[in-house]
């Protein structure tokens, strides 16, 4: 047989559980890994400009595909620069594993050049982080990253010297058999007796719905049809719960809107389903709470909660639905979607009136075009802060779209790092970057990995020359924005210099038009759009001592944005209610 390396050991370990490219920067203690990528058809080697960006982009391409992804970075700074990318996945639940080499082994402790100990470094971003410092330990340390990072959906790293890669792979029989896939888990059923006991005693239940619902509309529509409850969502929800939902009550939070947050405070039972939603001051204090949660670690941490179910959303409901009796009065659910249609009628004219004549752009008015000019299947990458403003109230989601942030993380510069793993994961289909001129701005070499690939991501580029979510804060907490403005910048000229289809726009009238060339452009394109810097938004609950920062700081500002295609929902399921 013959001899294999170690690092080929590695690569062919990868492909076995089921990783098709490897994000990252070559550099020397790399080079054993690298090569070994080079001479292995069944995966890639992505040379991305930054490895922050490739970590984002394994990320993501993670979430789109539900399987493992990977990342490395060389020795030192090179695997420094995956961290942020990391604690990203590794909060948005994203099965990545990292490789971080590392300097020569018998350096390891005497302050060589570059040295960082990385198996310490990862810890607090990853499930498990650990270094291999000889050939017999790479399949089982290898193995053991790969059960962590699957198992528990999350990040795990493994550190390696480029000299332990280059070494001989000690000879085995069969490579080690790993599982690729979580399983779901399903409540007891004391737990699901003591929840049906629960439900049926209060007069109004609201589910309030995080990402863990994946999968489960159905379920959550029935349950919430058999007890008559309002369904909202947190931001990680709205993608999975949003669409055909005629108990919907919008979206509770910083970004929220409509009747969500009655909904959750006037129930006599809440029920909390796949969501670890970290606002407590948006959560009620004298309700019942109930949460559902795979992580038995997420229960109760952000809230008193009288019942905490360990297990999966569907599963629950689905086990649960059966037992708890159908509720025939629905004047709880009814005034709450009478709120909710109220509370976004109230706001729909924010990006109507006016529009097309307004300079600079209303991004409000941006969004909504773009949601409806874009694909029923597009995946969107939103760059946090005002885009995320955008992206919660605008996009429409219908079950087959897309949306991914840094939701739980809040980076900046993550939508375009994003997009490159979305499209990577399926050149086929259309993604779109909401990117901020602040986080474009901060990662933008890796718009050369667009055209390097010829990734026909659309980049589209709220240009307001602000850092327009910081200005929201320090006008919240009564400071003068400062240190907020950067110089005016045409993003487009810096696009068509580097080799990609770019068109700037500044005048409202030209919006859809460039929205509609851009999209059908074959191959990356960036649509750079002057917008309002002035357009703020603000939770649908604030603080009295909030209001008076913003009343000592400013006397004039956009505090409220529309609501796009929702108050057309809303407004179906009003007419939707039973009469009399």
């Amino acid at each position: 047989m013959a001899k294999r390396s170690v690092a080929e050991q590695f690569v062919d370990i990868l492909v076995g559980a089921g990783v098709k490219r490897l994000y990252g920067v070559v550099g020397d203690s790399l080079n054993p890994v690298t090569d070994a990528v080079r001479r292995n058809a069944a995966i890639e080697w992505v040379q991305v400009r930054h490895e922050e960006v490739g970590a984002f982009a394994a990320g993501a391409e993670a979430q789109i595909t539900g399987r493992l992804c990977a990342c490395a970075g060389s020795c030192g700074p090179g695997h420094l620069h995956l961290i942020n990318g990391l604690f990203d996945a590794h909060r948005s639940m994203a099965p990545v594993l990292a490789l971080a080499a590392h300097i020569p082994s018998a350096e390891i402790g005497t302050s060589f050049f570059q040295e960082t100990h990385p198996d310490r470094l990862f810890a607090e971003c990853s499930h498990y982080s650990e270094l291999i410092s000889h050939p017999e330990q790479m399949p089982r340390i290898l193995q053991t990253a790969i059960q962590h990072a699957v198992g528990r959906s999350g990040v795990a790293v493994v550190s390696m010297s480029g000299d332990i890669a280059g070494q001989d792979a000690p000879q085995r029989a069969t490579e080690p058999a790993m599982p690729i896939q979580r399983p779901s888990i399903r409540p007891g059923e004391a737990e699901i007796a003591e929840l049906a006991r629960l439900v049926d005693e209060a007069d109004a239940v609201t589910l309030f719905c995080g990402s863990g619902t994946a999968g489960a509309h159905a379920e959550v529509m029935a349950f919430a049809e058999r007890v008559k409850a309002p369904v909202g969502h947190a931001l990680g929800g709205k993608e999975w719960i949003q669409y055909d939902n005629p108990f919907d009550v919008g979206m509770s939070g910083l970004l929220g809107y409509g009747a969500a947050y009655e909904a959750m405070h006037e129930a006599d039972v809440l029920l909390l389903l796949g969501t670890d939603f970290p606002y407590t001051a948006f959560l009620p204090e004298n309700t019942r709470i109930v949460q559902v949660d795979i992580r038995p670690e997420h229960l109760g941490r952000r809230s008193r909660v009288d019942l905490a179910i360990w297990g999966d959303a569907r599963e629950t409901l689905r086990a649960l639905t059966p037992q708890v009796r159908e509720k025939s009065d629905r004047r709880f659910l009814d005034r709450m979607l009478k709120k909710h249609a109220e509370a976004l009628e109230g706001v729909v004219a924010a990006y109507t009136r006016d529009v097309e004549r307004h300079r600079p752009i209303h991004p409000e008015f941006v969004a909504s075009v773009l949601d409806d000019e874009a694909a029923d299947d597009a995946i969107f990458t939103v760059d946090t802060g005002m885009c995320t403003v955008w992206a919660a109230r605008y996009l429409s989601p219908n079950g087959r779209r897309r949306v991914i942030g840094s939701f739980r993380h809040g980076s900046m510069a993550n939508a375009m790092p994003q997009a490159i793993g979305a499209q990577l994961a399926d050149r086929t289909r259309q993604v779109v970057s909401l990117s901020g001129d602040g986080g474009f701005s901060m990662l933008m070499g890796d718009l050369l990995t667009l055209i390097h690939y010829d990734l026909p991501v659309k980049v589209m580029l709220f240009n307001n020359s602000s850092l327009g979510m910081v200005d929201a804060e320090m006008l919240v907490a009564g400071f003068p924005p400062y240190g907020t403005d950067y110089p005016h910048t045409d993003y487009a000229a810096i696009a068509r210099a580097a080799g990609a289809h770019a068109v700037r726009v500044e005048d409202p009238r030209d919006v859809r038009d460039a929205i509609r060339e851009t999209l059908d452009h074959d191959g990356p394109a960036l649509l750079d759009l002057v917008t309002d810097p002035n357009a703020l938004a603000i939770p649908p609950r604030i603080t009295g001592q909030q209001l008076a920062g913003f009343a000592t700081t400013t006397s004039k500002l956009v505090l409220t944005g529309g609501v796009g295609r929702m108050i057309q929902l809303a407004r179906s399921n009003l007419r939707n209610i039973p009469r009399p």
